[in-house]
């Protein structure tokens, strides 16, 4: 079976995370799939195949006579799909010898124009996977479990050499919470590759450092009448506080390594307001100046409104791989050769967001990240092709022979 066929599958199980439910997993219909993984393991001969209590599904292959001195490798993808559009009732569509022009989704109307997304031109003649309109196709990420299922099927089959292979599928990771739970001892792996990246040929081991802040706002109510030097608004303080940040430093207005902060949601009244940001660089230092410089509008603030105005409160949520990396470049070194032995060259690209292998590699396991062949993840216009998928599962086979060797 090709990577695109069993994606097709995979995609119609609803299995979009809830980050409101405080659960592991987030919902529980991420089972569904979880289970169905583990039954087509256990029938291409991954005996140990399972699923944990928390949704994480493991399985190894042993490495082949021969092969038993080898690093253990881990394969990692994750099952759930993004709250952000419908992940219910996916209905995929597939455009034979696609003519790279503008795509109208059927069930909407609404236009894939190449003016928008030009990669689409470089699509021409493969065979385009979209969705009908009304939902995101999900293949962030399980373009990246039906790629890993069509390696290890392959390596089964053909009886290629290989070290020990270590197969591991999460939940929640789209909610920042798939490497939580995940058994790294149990896994077994020496290192692994996360597979949820972008397109053929992307490699990324550079991510951002994350944090969150929530800004409480306490005013003084009065009635309006009488506010004259009286009324501390709430919502005028919280406008405040934003304006004080810098506008060249949001997500609209940066790429590349440039930081941002990001306001995610706001709501207050004359009492009580709250802001709600994310923060983003990929150099620690520069995320610290982002903190303390919330802190500083902060401590001015309530100098100038009375002690207890403004409380900030900032938790970090996951740290930049690259220092994790470094010191096993390997991963990068066979990743670029695996890539360019699948006829492309590698493109490295600082992640302009977090990956399950972020974590992972700040656990214990390094754990860069390959491509799927998927574009506009999250939304609506999402999509990938059959030939990408198939050079993406290339690159995993070309990896998993290169450390057999």
């Amino acid at each position: 079976m090709r990577a695109y066929e069993r994606l097709l599958d995979y995609v119609r199980v609803y299995t979009t995370s809830d980050p409101e439910s405080g659960t592991h997993p987030s919902a529980a219909r991420e089972f569904d799939l979880a289970h169905k993984l583990v039954e087509e393991l256990k029938a291409l001969g991954v005996e140990d195949a399972r699923v944990d209590e928390h949704c994480y599904v493991y399985g190894s292959l042993p490495a082949t006579p021969g092969c038993e001195e080898k690093p253990a490798l881990g394969l990692i993808a994750h099952m759930d799909t993004a709250p952000d559009a419908g992940g219910e009732n996916v209905n995929p569509i597939l455009h034979e010898n696609y003519d790279g022009g503008d795509v109208v989704l059927p069930a909407t109307g609404k236009v894939m124009k190449v003016s928008a997304f030009p990669f689409l031109a470089s699509m021409k003649g493969e065979t385009l996977i979209t969705t009908d309109g009304t939902t995101l196709l999900g293949a962030d990420d399980k373009a990246g479990v039906a790629e890993i299922m069509t390696a290890v099927e392959t390596v089964i089959r053909e009886g290629r050499p290989h070290g020990k292979l270590c197969i591991g599928f999460t939940p929640d990771e789209e909610i920042g919470e798939g490497a939580d739970l995940f058994d790294i001892p149990g896994f077994g792996a020496d290192f692994a590759y996360t597979v949820d990246g972008g397109d053929a040929g992307d490699i990324e081991y550079e991510n951002f450092n994350a944090a969150a802040a929530t800004v409480t706002i306490h005013g003084f109510s009065v009635h309006p009448g009488s506010a004259k030097d009286t009324m501390i608004n709430a919502s005028n303080v919280a406008m405040e506080f934003h304006g004080a940040l810098p506008v060249m430093a949001r997500p609209e207005t940066t790429e590349g390594r440039q930081g941002f902060y990001h306001l995610c949601q706001m709501y207050g009244d004359v009492t009580t307001a709250k802001l709600g940001y994310i923060l983003r660089d990929h150099d620690a230092a520069k995320l610290q100046f982002k903190k303390d410089n919330m802190q500083d509008i902060a401590d001015y603030l309530n100098g100038k409104y009375g002690a207890g105005t403004v409380e900030v409160e900032i938790k970090d949520s996951y740290r930049n791989m690259l220092e994790k990396i470094k010191p096993h470049f390997h991963l990068i070194e066979t990743a670029r050769k695996a890539v360019r032995m699948a006829g492309l060259e590698p493109v490295e690209v600082p992640v302009r967001g977090g990956t399950d292998g972020a974590t992972l590699s700040w656990n214990g396991l390094p754990c860069p990240n390959l491509g799927t062949g998927g574009f506009n993840f999250h939304g609506v216009c999402e999509c990938t092709t059959v030939e990408r998928m198939d050079r993406c599962t290339e690159i995993v086979l070309n990896i998993i022979s290169l450390y057999a060797e």
